[in-house]
């Protein structure tokens, strides 16, 4: 398309990059070509975003394949073309890496794509490259800063350089806000899509645990890890959470999606999808910002005014308990060490095969690996029992209580809601790699810290902007609502209207 340049494709959606291609205007070869200029002119150079850790060098050729697939057989469906970039933890057997942005999983790539880029590579998804991320996904110590890892740098947040782009899946975000792809994965143990799609100012989903598979990504935990969709609208993010949903017999979680996932999110994008809903305000989140106070009660008229019943306050009855329990962090860290054991016997040609040997590369690669943090986490993993012990049953049982039956389903039933609703956090704070990031999921603090442990899905997306930087608002459900999250989220952003480029200010005047 003549004139068609980047910062026109920033801001375009998927949905008219895909018009403009069944028109003849735009070929997926030209869609990826700017991509691919736009990392190198914002990424590499200019403001030097580091949010895409490597680009895949098969990209042009696999959009001219897809080009004439189009003009032979028609497209495959709504991602046909479309460039999308994948957090550095999921599994590609192509020419990158996946290495959770350590330099200890550089080497052969994995012989297997993760079944979720395999879903997006057979609905004609271009997969563009890979997403930098708080290395090993943020689980690595407790004084990390967001979006730093040994292999990617520093990923700096598009709206002011200088402030954190929110972790751990913050390239996905970043990459998606700046319109270098049109839409990203990211995964989620505990706020590792909302928070960086809050930070960043774009839509963030994190489904139920077993709505899309975790098989060929490098995991946390798995009674809570999920990957979802950025978007820089709900429509693009249910456009891409669709096609990766599905029963996978590779991850035995997905067998409880069975029935409950959609295949296609887009119907439920309705404009009128508040007028009725019954949705509670977990006021309990409220109070940390002033400033994100302010702007999540704009939005709530918002909904008053489409139609919607406002329960305020509906807090989460556990919350304090939550705070309280050990059992969140336990849970994690004999998890970790499990899962993480049990990833690495699929890898072959990279320096580690179990998390004591990932302890001593850190400690031998100090340099590159320990400059600013450390892996106190790593450590404490390490020292975890089998997943046999009853303490870990116990605390896995007072997690699931906590935030489910005492917790989201307790609120939810007792008001009658179709969902809760929340700051997902303030405007996003300066990045200081000396003190690190402020750590609330560690102290169950986090609004995402209940539907983490239930295993629930979130929806953040923009409400607003203090000083010029984004702030989210957090839909929460039961399991397996995504569907009505989107239809409440869609509302909300169309009545409001509110999500503005960055400007990519070195820091707020």
């Amino acid at each position: 398309m003549p004139g068609f340049v980047g910062d026109e494709i920033a801001e375009t959606t998927i949905g008219r990059i895909q018009a403009l291609m069944q028109a003849g205007q735009l070929s997926a070869r030209e869609i990826i070509g700017v991509s691919l200029d736009r990392i190198e002119a914002m990424n590499r150079r200019g403001p030097r975003l580091h949010a895409v850790i490597e680009i895949n060098p098969d990209a042009l050729a696999i959009s001219e394949d897809l080009d004439r697939e189009r003009r032979d057989r028609g497209p495959r469906g709504p991602l046909h073309g479309i460039p999308i970039v994948l957090k550095d933890n999921i599994d590609t057997a192509d020419r990158t890496q996946t290495t959770a942005g350590s330099l200890a999983l550089v080497g052969t790539p994995p012989a297997q794509d993760a079944t979720v880029a395999a879903k997006l590579r057979a609905a004609g998804a271009v997969i563009l490259g890979k997403a930098n991320l708080s290395e090993w996904a943020n689980f690595r110590s407790t004084h990390s800063t967001s979006g730093w890892s040994g292999r990617g740098g520093q990923t700096r947040n598009p709206y002011a350089l200088d402030r954190t782009p929110g972790g751990s899946s913050s390239g996905s975000a970043v990459a998606v806000a700046a319109g270098l792809a049109a839409a990203s994965l990211g995964t989620e143990t505990n706020g590792s899509i909302v928070s960086p799609a809050a930070a960043s100012g774009v839509v963030g989903i994190k489904p139920t645990v077993g709505l899309t598979s975790r098989a060929g990504v490098v995991p946390i935990a798995h009674s809570q890890d999920t990957v979802g969709p950025f978007g820089r609208t709900v429509a693009d993010a249910a456009a891409v959470l669709g096609p990766v949903t599905g029963v996978d017999p590779r991850d035995p979680a997905t067998a409880l999606g069975a029935g409950k996932a959609h295949t296609d999110y887009t119907p439920f994008l309705d404009p009128d999808g508040l007028r009725g809903a019954r949705i509670g305000v977990a006021r309990a989140y409220f109070g940390a910002s002033d400033k994100a106070d302010a702007i999540v009660d704009a939005a709530i008229d918002v909904m008053r005014r489409r139609g919607a019943v406002i329960v305020d306050p509906a807090d989460i009855p556990s919350l304090q308990d939550i705070v309280d329990s050990p059992s969140v962090l336990d849970v994690m860290l004999y998890e970790f060490k499990a899962d993480l054991n049990a990833y690495f016997a699929t890898r072959s040609g990279v320096p580690v095969r179990t998390l004591a040997d990932l302890i001593a590369f850190n400690e031998q690669h100090r340099d590159q690996e320990l400059p600013y943090f450390g892996q106190e986490l790593l450590v404490r993993a390490e020292a975890m029992g089998p997943l046999t012990e009853p303490a870990y049953h116990a605390a896995l049982e007072r997690n699931h209580r906590l935030a489910r039956e005492a917790g989201i389903d307790a609120v939810m039933t007792k008001h009658q809601l179709d969902a809760l609703v929340a700051p997902t956090g303030g405007p996003p704070m300066m990045i200081d790699l000396v003190n690190g990031d402020r750590r609330e999921w560690v102290r169950g603090r986090s609004a995402s810290t209940p539907a983490a442990m239930a295993g629930y899905p979130l929806l953040s997306l923009p409400a607003g902007y203090a000083h010029g930087l984004p702030i989210n608002i957090t839909f929460m459900g039961r399991a397996w609502s995504e569907s009505v999250l989107i239809r409440l989220a869609y509302a909300f952003e169309q009545a409001a209207n509110v999500r503005q480029p960055p400007r990519y200010l070195p820091s707020i005047p």
